[in-house]
């Protein structure tokens, strides 16, 4: 028998046989449904138009249920008109009162459609999980309307006095509003994003706010997440990292409005710095319009200027103090002839776009200035007093991971580092020689100690950990960058195109063959015949036939580049990873259009042997231990180890 103290805990919870016997019955009830629908996203970067519209739609999924249950019955029009309804049900509703297209029959009609649509979704779900889901105003009336069978003479005048009854009432918008949302919550059982919600696109404040409303979600953290957690964990190169980043690709919304970060002190130290300087290796790229904080492109360049010349000396600090980051070659201040105005790489010398550096002593390159040391601790101030940011990184923390293992399924960023011979790169750590499995937990408790070692009680531990975020966002081992480095500065600073070339690391390689897949599951100890690895990170460029999925189905690399500063390279607008019960797919997106037909063109990639139900997976697996301790607790109750509390 189990411990008969565990097993007087769960009486509590279960006191008497009956009780116990009973969700026994509902837990082995439970576990013969099919397996929820799980979502892969991988780099949103920010674009929440995007991204709120794939989760709205199901990816395609929820046009797709449509046809399956309307099918001839009602025209393609009709289709995309119920689509465009359940995924923007408040602002469609809104344009059709305008156009005087709202009326009592059609109301009545849009109801029934809408419930058969979601009587078709909630199939595979218990009616309580349904119900769950329900609108506490309106849960009654959509629970009868889901399971009453209105073939039947007597029931069909019920069914229908209920729609009569939302029409009269003059609720019909709210319940239209609610179904909407109930079929869209039904289709999108669990959510992972593997990694990078932040940077270049305009709003991943709007994508956080999002993924913390959605109640089964996990993040595998990307390089962009963790400069972003770095700045709010006090990083000065994160935050000049995070500010570069965003003047360039003209992000002032979602730092000043989203975030709060008062850019005034950049911009006034900017202007002042660079009154008659045209800054043009430093020009934004403008894919996107702010709304809230208008700047124009001429002073954007000079406040990505002048924080990329803070950017790179404080890089070299780090890299000074850290010799152990192995990245010398990237200190390249010091070997810039200011007054001829050229750069010796590897002994040869290459002429700079840009000369004109009125901040750098070239004696003393890496030192910040007086005054760029006080813009630096306003900033740092900001990041770390922002309340709504303070939000989104906690939300980062508790529900995100270094890598996660879910139904087989090997979830991380970017890559296992290793070396040129396909073997795990040992990377010695104060704490000893790490590789595989063992340096990813590592950085995870590196990434903890960041955000929650009190500074003044371990202030040597948490510097460390506060500056290894910084060399995980850029460093040539980093499991989130996997890259020989990060070329900034000969990107932004010199013509010749091939010294920004950044070689990726040798997994990427080893990868796309099946055998080194299995390597890795082994090492994280899961089953190599039903296993897979899915990555973002590394764009899929299909314009150029390169596919998303590799090494025999094992390997799924599913960044396809949703933002839009990857859809000239990509040809397309990113993936939706899609894992049901009878198989797994990929949605390929479109450009997105707010008003056109948006959705992507789904292809099974694996077809399951058998339909998946909840006792194969992982869940299945804690039901089915849960189960035993109840049996236990239930054989206790009988034999009269533990009395029944009655």
């Amino acid at each position: 028998m189990r411990d008969l103290d565990y097993l007087q805990l769960l009486s509590h919870e279960f006191p008497t046989a009956r009780s116990c016997a009973a969700e026994i019955i509902n837990l082995k009830a439970i576990m013969a449904l099919p397996k929820g629908n799980e979502y892969f996203f991988s780099d949103i970067h920010g674009e929440y138009e995007s991204f709120i519209h794939l989760l709205r739609s199901a990816s395609g999924v929820i046009r797709e249920k449509i046809r399956d249950t309307f099918g001839e019955l009602m025209p393609e029009e009709e289709q995309q008109k119920l689509a465009r309804l359940i995924y923007y049900p408040t602002e469609t509703l809104t344009d059709m009162r305008r156009a005087g297209l709202l009326s009592e029959e059609w109301y009545k009609e849009t109801i029934i459609r809408l419930i058969a649509l979601c009587r078709e979704v909630a199939s595979k779900y218990t009616r309580s999980k349904v119900r769950k889901k329900l609108p506490v105003e309106y849960g009654y009336a959509i629970d009868e309307l889901l399971h009453t069978d209105e073939s039947e003479p007597d029931k069909k005048l019920y069914y229908l006095e209920i729609v009569d009854a939302v029409t009269k009432v003059e609720v019909a918008d709210d319940f239209i509003i609610a179904i909407s949302e109930l079929i869209q919550s039904l289709l999108v059982d669990r959510l992972h994003i593997i990694g990078d919600i932040f940077d270049r696109g305009p709003r991943a404040d709007y994508v956080m706010d999002e993924l913390i409303k959605f109640n089964n979600v996990d993040i595998e953290w990307g390089n962009h997440d963790i400069s972003w957690m770095g700045a709010a964990a006090g990083n000065m190169a994160c935050i000049a990292t995070v500010l570069r980043i965003a003047t360039n690709y003209n992000s002032f919304d979602v730092l000043e409005d989203g975030y709060g970060i008062n850019l005034r002190p950049l911009s006034m130290f900017a202007d002042k710095t660079y009154k008659d300087d045209k800054c043009e290796s430093f020009r934004p790229h403008l894919l996107d319009d702010n709304k809230y904080d208008s700047v124009s492109p001429e002073l954007a360049a000079k406040m990505c200027k002048a924080i990329t010349v803070i950017e790179l000396k404080l890089e070299g600090e780090l890299i000074k103090q850290h010799p152990e980051y192995k990245m010398q070659s990237r200190l390249l201040l010091d070997k810039v002839d200011y007054e001829r105005g050229v750069v010796r790489i590897e002994g040869r010398e290459y002429p700079l776009k840009d000369t004109h550096f009125p901040t750098i002593d070239p004696s003393d390159p890496y030192s910040l200035t007086e005054e760029e040391k006080m813009l630096m601790s306003t900033l740092r101030y900001s990041f770390q007093h922002s309340s709504r940011l303070r939000k989104h990184i906690k939300f980062l923390y508790s529900h995100g991971c270094m890598y996660k293992i879910c139904n087989n399924n090997l979830l991380f960023h970017g890559c296992i580092p290793m070396d040129a011979d396909g073997e795990f790169k040992v990377i010695v750590t104060p704490e000893g020689k790490r590789s595989g499995k063992s340096l990813m937990d590592y950085y995870q408790e590196k990434i903890e100690d960041a955000f929650f070692l009190d500074e003044l009680d371990e202030p040597e531990r948490s510097k460390e950990a506060v500056d290894m975020m910084w060399y995980l966002w850029a460093g040539p081992d980093s499991p989130l960058f996997g890259k020989d480095r990060m070329a900034t500065f000969e990107h932004i600073l010199i013509e010749d195109k091939a010294l920004s070339v950044e070689h990726y690391n040798p997994y990427y390689e080893y990868s796309a063959k099946a055998s080194y897949c299995e390597k890795i599951f082994e090492e994280f100890g899961m089953q190599p015949e039903i296993s897979h690895i899915i990555n973002g990170h590394v764009p899929v460029k299909v314009a150029k036939g390169e596919k998303p999925v590799k090494a025999d189905g094992k390997l799924y690399v599913i960044d396809g580049g949703l933002s839009k500063a990857y859809h000239d390279k990509t040809g397309i607008a990113g993936y939706t990873l899609i894992f049901n019960s009878h198989h797994m797919a990929l949605a390929e997106h479109r450009e997105f259009d707010r008003y056109g037909d948006n959705t992507p063109e789904i292809y099974i990639t694996e077809t399951m042997k058998h339909r998946l139900l909840v006792r194969d997976t992982d869940d299945g697996e804690k039901l089915r231990k849960r189960v035993f301790d109840l049996e236990e607790l239930l054989e206790c109750f009988r034999v009269g180890l533990i009395k029944e509390i009655r």
